[in-house]
C-alpha cells in the first residue's frame, strides 16, 4: 500500500526544529498597506488585479494576485447608468409655466445652468452634454440629464389662494391640454361601457 508521508507530506524533508513564527511551512501572515491607483470613470463592481500581491507561495513559489473588487458610494443626488449621469430637480409652478433658467452642481466642481422654456412640464429631460462621467481609459465624457419636477405650492396665503382661485376660473382647455385630453377620453369610456 503507498500512500504520501503524512510528515513531510511529499516533500523529501522534515524540518526537525520548526521556526516559531511560521511553524516551518516558510510563510508568515502579516498585514500591509498597498497603494491603489483607481482610474476615472470607473463603474460599480470593477475588479482591479495586483499582481504578487496576494499569498506566498507554497515550498518558495511565486506569491499569488491581489483581487479588489470595487462598490462606489452612491451619490446624494446624482444617479450613474454607465457614463451618463441624472439628475431629479424640482422648479416652481410659475417657472414651469412662464420659463426660467437654475443652476445645478457639475461633476467638474461648476455649476451649469438649464434654461426651462414656457408650458415646461414634469418629467422633461434636459441633456448637458460631455457634462457625465469620464469613460474609463477614454477622454470621452458622458452626459447630464437633468429630469424637472413641477411642484404644487404648499402653506398658501389667503391671498395667494385667491389668486390661484382667479387664475383657474380664467383658465380653459387650452392652458392645460393633457388633463383636458384625459378627461375627455374617460367620459367617452364609461358613456361606451354604459351603453
Amino acid at each position: 500500500m503507498e500512500r504520501t508521508c503524512p510528515t513531510c507530506q511529499g516533500r523529501g524533508e522534515i524540518i526537525t526544529d520548526p521556526c516559531d513564527s511560521c511553524g516551518g511551512t516558510g510563510r508568515t501572515t502579516k498585514e500591509r498597506t498597498l497603494s491603489v491607483n483607481i482610474p476615472s470613470g470607473i463603474e460599480d463592481g470593477t475588479r482591479i488585479r495586483l499582481s504578487g500581491e496576494g499569498e506566498a507561495g507554497a515550498r518558495g513559489g511565486p506569491a499569488g494576485d491581489l483581487y479588489i473588487f470595487l462598490s462606489i458610494r452612491p451619490h446624494e443626488f446624482f444617479q450613474r447608468d454607465g457614463a451618463d449621469i441624472f439628475c431629479r430637480v424640482p422648479i416652481s409652478m410659475t417657472t414651469a409655466a412662464l420659463g426660467g433658467q437654475f443652476e445645478v452642481p457639475a461633476l467638474d466642481g461648476n455649476t451649469a445652468r438649464v434654461k426651462v422654456p414656457e408650458s415646461t412640464q414634469t418629467g422633461k429631460q434636459f441633456r448637458l452634454r460631455g457634462k457625465g462621467m469620464p469613460v474609463m481609459r477614454s477622454s470621452q465624457k458622458g452626459d447630464m440629464y437633468i429630469q424637472v419636477a413641477v411642484e404644487t405650492p404648499t402653506n398658501l396665503t389667503k391671498r395667494q389662494k385667491e389668486l390661484l382661485s382667479e387664475f383657474e376660473g380664467e383658465s380653459s382647455g387650452e392652458n392645460h391640454p393633457e388633463s383636458t385630453g384625459f378627461f375627455a377620453k374617460a367620459k367617452d369610456f364609461l358613456e361606451n361601457f354604459k351603453a
